[in-house]
């Protein structure tokens, strides 16, 4: 999920950045946390979802800015999607970790007594 969002919010920055400042990319990476290592073609993610990531750094920086510009707006409705199917996985995911370990407390709990 943190990806998926840092990658989107990168996405509009870096539109952004191309429309106005005209900043290196590694500038604009500098505050994320995950963007740095994809950058440098490092795996940030396994899988479906880092090959989505290794397309996505594949074509930044190989053509003009408005070439550019016209490729990021194009892949920020499918990274929005990405980012927000990944959050209801998470939150789905999560809310099921705690239960399981509340049961395991109680159990313990019974267990114990």
């Amino acid at each position: 999920m943190q990806v998926f969002s840092e990658l989107c919010e990168f996405n509009d920055r870096l539109i952004m950045n191309l429309k106005f400042s005209k900043n290196p990319l590694d500038k604009v990476a500098a505050d994320f946390k995950h963007i740095p290592t994809a950058l440098k073609g490092g795996k940030v993610l396994d899988g479906k979802d880092g090959e989505i990531i290794s397309d996505y750094f594949l074509n930044l920086g190989k053509s003009d800015a408005t070439s550019q510009i016209d490729y990021l707006n194009g892949k920020k409705e499918q990274l929005q999607r990405y980012r927000d199917e990944s959050q209801t996985k998470y939150k789905k995911y999560s809310s099921l970790y705690i239960k399981i370990f509340f049961m395991v407390g109680v159990l313990m709990a019974i267990l114990l007594a």
